[in-house]
């Protein structure tokens, strides 16, 4: 098989690649390892930057989004005892949307099938060769059988374990890594949302986050020891110290159900550069990682392959590699900021090991300084609905 672009994931960042290449008239193949019905059971975050909504609409995957979406024109930041509202449109003019991760997947597949494009599904042992040389290819076995597709380029958007950064030569990274002292305990339930915009809790048992999927489904974390298993949270016990961790306005308008997902993610950053290398480039969680509080990874992923698909097109469109040699300076140029500010709301809102008066008073008196300043709180939500690319 012989294509221009081999795309080696197929997360949001390969499908939204794939669809902006295609747009773009630019052939590609796209494969991952996990079957398609796999791939939609994944549960993952949901809150989607402008510039990511408009990317989707803009390869024709938007529409169950307009309609399906919840539009958050601000947040809410609990301390104290009490909530402040950071209002997103009125310091910004832009909202930020709430919309499943398994929903842009499911909506960039069905774009990609019904334009014809091709997925290779349970595509196992996907192996990328000769990079570093003007004839990359890729290898993978199915049905028992090995096949091989040569290309031009290959796409790493197979996520932060994924083949594409393991296939790199030792040295070849630099790699900068902050693994947090806890984690985040997540429970899914079909009951409606405590508020209508999202509550992030600092208190002194620990953060605590307040999300939504729809109008009927909410998404609730509390922060957890790394060493917390699952199983030692009863659905009773969650919601117990949720509500202790909430103003208790918004304690007691929480509807409690039964839980259908419960889950313990670590808390980690993580980044490497370059992300070019040669004729391969990666792209999203191959690249970088962050914390979820900032609600950047998805959105990450979307700026990466912006920049992505424009350098591929203008190499095709033009015959100049100016994009490609500046794709990952521009790309990470980005990602860092989002790595801080990933990492500054984190430093906000949780409990360290070592915190102590001194920290706990520090992170009060920025709450504070947030919900009586202007320009600090029109600041954070900038970083918040995501940065121009």
């Amino acid at each position: 098989m012989r294509t221009q672009v081999a795309i080696i994931g197929s997360g949001p960042s390969g499908l939204l690649l794939g669809q902006l290449l295609s747009k773009a008239g630019i052939d590609n193949v796209i494969l991952d390892r996990a079957s398609k019905a796999h791939i939609l059971e994944r549960v993952r975050a949901g809150v989607l930057e402008d510039g990511t909504a408009r990317q989707l609409e803009a390869v024709g995957a938007g529409e169950r989004m307009a309609a399906e979406a919840l539009v958050h024109d601000g947040i809410s930041l609990a301390f104290l005892g009490r909530r402040f509202r950071l209002d997103l449109k009125a310091h910004t003019g832009k909202s930020v949307l709430i919309y499943g991760q398994t929903e842009v997947t499911h909506d960039l597949m069905d774009a990609r099938e019904a334009a014809g494009l091709k997925t290779v599904y349970s595509a196992e042992n996907a192996q990328p060769h000769d990079f570093d040389s003007g004839r990359p290819y890729v290898t993978y076995d199915k049905d028992g059988n090995e096949k091989r597709i040569d290309c031009d380029f290959i796409a790493g958007c197979d996520g932060h374990h994924g083949i594409c950064r393991q296939s790199l030569p030792e040295g070849a990274t630099a790699v900068f890594e902050r693994v947090y002292p806890f984690g985040w305990l997540g429970l899914l339930a079909e009951v409606p949302p405590v508020s209508e915009e999202l509550i992030y809790a600092n208190h002194e048992r620990g953060f605590a986050l307040c999300s939504m999927r729809s109008r009927t489904r909410s998404r609730y974390y509390i922060q957890c020891s790394t060493d917390d298993r699952v199983e030692d949270w009863s659905d009773d016990a969650f919601w117990d110290e949720l509500r202790r961790r909430l103003p208790l306005d918004a304690a007691e308008s929480v509807t409690t159900g039964p839980s259908f997902e419960k889950s313990i993610a670590p808390l980690r950053s993580f980044v490497v550069e370059p992300i070019r290398f040669g004729r391969l480039l990666l792209a999203g969680d191959a690249g970088h990682i962050v914390p979820p509080t900032g609600a950047k990874g998805l959105n990450l992923a979307a700026s990466d392959v912006h920049y992505l698909a424009e350098a591929l097109s203008e190499y095709y469109a033009e015959g100049s590699q100016a994009g490609l040699a500046t794709y990952s300076d521009k790309a990470l140029g980005r990602a860092w900021k989002a790595v801080r500010f990933s990492w500054w709301m984190t430093n906000l809102l949780h409990r360290f090991p070592e915190t102590g008066p001194f920290e706990r008073r520090m992170q009060e008196t920025e709450l504070t300084y947030l919900s009586q300043s202007e320009r600090a709180a029109a600041a954070m939500a900038e970083n918040y609905v995501g940065l121009p690319y």
